[in-house]
């Protein structure tokens, strides 16, 4: 054992958090959790791990669900891909797999939505295969300690932080190790201003004897933001019914519902939207912007320049919903945010308020 895991398990007993995934060698249980806390902190996280174990504590319980209902319940985590390939895999593991996970990291590789990082996490907690765990708080850890300025989103840096994580693991207790170091990074070694007066690695640690903490670990730039321009339009009808469409597509948020949208290059004019709306709806009673100020929603690559426009009809809707069914839909959080102060609004027909 070098003196780098060992320091680093003695800290993790000292300091680890009493999460519910660490009292459990299950591995739907740490599949699920790992899945969950994929570009995501533990405090938001938790409360979907606690809800997804509660709705489905086996993974033929998640397998059997409808794909709505798996969405609805990760509504807010965003990055809902995760969420599809969740519903997915569970239904390979049910079908193909007897119910049972596959205990080796290369089985594991074959399912969907498992990655390198998942497939060593789930093989070495779950069935102690010597895989070391690679993430953000992994490489943040690595990088300053041995003063590594290799990009970790390049080809290269993602090749040579594999070698170093093997080579510095403890592959006794790699079930510990792997979690010790993620949560080293998370607790101790955090992003931004980390504790280094206090942490048990700081006689060895290159960047900081070089000073370049905040300088490590190096990022490659993200692709350039594109700024998309959404109308959505929220129709009313007498008899207090609306309409939502399912995204198909292969882009944002699949498979979860909005309101009709019109997307458009610019912030438009009133006439225009209008001009628009009034060629795919009835008779327009009531045509109403929702605020002057747009919302910016923003995603990791996509900032959406929101407008909500309130289309109010004098004759029914052709498939509408009512809008008391609304919170049953999975939607996307810009969505849900909007729906919030919507049913508290004079718009909402007092009826079912």
């Amino acid at each position: 054992m070098s003196t780098f895991s060992k320091t680093i398990l003695h800290w993790y007993s000292r300091n680890k958090r009493p999460l519910p995934w660490r009292n459990t060698r299950d591995p739907y249980k740490i599949w699920l959790s790992e899945i969950i806390l994929q570009q995501t902190r533990v405090a938001q996280g938790l409360p979907y791990y606690h809800r997804f174990i509660e709705n489905y504590p086996k993974v033929h319980q998640l397998a059997a669900a409808s794909e709505s209902e798996v969405l609805k319940l990760w509504q807010g985590l965003g990055y809902y891909s995760r969420a599809r390939n969740l519903h997915f895999t569970a239904k390979t593991i049910t079908a193909n797999y007897d119910g049972q996970f596959p205990d080796s990291y290369k089985e594991l590789l074959k399912l969907k939505g498992v990655g390198d990082y998942t497939a060593s996490a789930i093989s070495s907690i779950c069935f102690n295969e010597a895989r070391p765990v690679v993430d953000g708080n992994v490489y943040r850890v690595l990088a300053r300690y041995f003063g590594v300025d290799l990009p970790i989103n390049s080809s290269e840096g993602i090749r040579y932080f594999k070698k170093l994580a093997v080579e510095v693991m403890d592959a006794t207790s790699i079930a510990d190790y792997n979690q010790a170091i993620m949560e080293f990074g998370a607790l101790q070694c955090t992003p931004q201003r980390p504790v280094c007066d206090q942490c048990p690695l700081n006689t060895g640690c290159m960047a900081l004897q070089q000073a370049k903490i905040a300088m490590l670990p190096v990022k490659l730039k993200k692709n350039k933001v594109t700024i998309r321009y959404f109308n959505y339009l929220v129709f009313i009808d007498q008899q207090g019914y609306t309409k939502l469409n399912k995204r198909t597509g292969k882009g944002i948020w699949q498979h979860l519902y909005e309101f009709p949208l019109i997307e458009t290059d610019s912030l438009q004019e009133e006439a225009k939207i209008y001009g628009d709306v009034s060629s795919m709806a009835g008779k327009i009673k009531d045509f109403v912007l929702w605020k002057e100020d747009p919302v910016i929603h923003k995603l990791s690559h996509q900032h959406l320049i929101t407008r909500f426009w309130i289309v109010e009809l004098q004759e029914d809707l052709r498939g509408g919903i009512s809008l008391e069914s609304l919170p049953q839909y999975p939607v996307p959080v810009l969505l849900a945010e909007f729906l919030e102060t919507f049913k508290n609004s004079y718009f909402w027909p007092k009826s079912i308020s």
